[in-house]
């Protein structure tokens, strides 16, 4: 085996690779518990994911296996978690649908600078800081307002720290792609003057 090939197994087969790789086959099973009213496994899917989402980072920038293909799994598995997690609990009526809605409706915009960005063959903008804190607190609030369906003191505890976590997060949400359009905007002024 030469030398470029084990550089790029070693670049494929990384631990945060592996994890946002688990994180991804966990969607499916996900819907699927939700489908079949297993709230509470459906809710500890979640919490792993959650972790195992912190966990990757965390691993990739310690100990240097910051991949190009992690770089592209990570943000596709929260993106998916989230797409799968409010249609799942708005499908069950836990969520009201136009909050799905708001929150895709901010993708939408989101992926509409995409052109943009190719046109003026620039790199997409860097993750900042609202937009961690947004995607944290909706990985996180979802979950909670999952708990919350549970009718005990764990259920009714969750509701509520969830639902604030959720507030927060989609307004984050909001303000963070509203970042990223005034950065590509930038961007291409910054072309334009040259």
């Amino acid at each position: 085996m030469n030398d470029d090939l084990r550089s790029l197994r070693g670049q494929l087969w990384t631990v945060p690779n592996l994890l946002s790789i688990a994180r991804l086959i966990g969607v499916p099973l996900f819907l699927w518990l939700i489908a079949e009213h297993h709230d509470l496994w459906a809710f500890w899917v979640l919490v792993i994911s959650g972790v195992t989402d912190y966990l990757d980072g965390q691993i990739a920038r310690r100990w240097g296996q910051v991949t190009r293909l992690g770089q592209l799994l990570d943000p596709l598995a929260d993106r998916l978690y989230i797409l799968s997690t409010i249609v799942a609990l708005a499908w069950r009526s836990m969520i009201p649908w136009w909050l799905v809605a708001v929150l895709l409706l901010r993708e939408v915009m989101v992926f509409a600078l995409g052109p943009t960005l190719r046109k003026h063959q620039l790199p997409i903008p860097p993750v900042h800081f609202i937009g961690k804190a947004a995607t944290f607190c909706l990985i996180y609030g979802f979950p909670l307002v999952l708990l919350g369906s549970l009718d005990n003191a764990w259920g009714h505890t969750g509701r509520v720290f969830g639902w604030a976590f959720v507030w927060w997060g989609t307004a984050l949400y909001w303000l963070a792609g509203l970042m990223y359009v005034g950065q590509v905007r930038g961007m291409v002024q910054r072309i334009r003057t040259v």
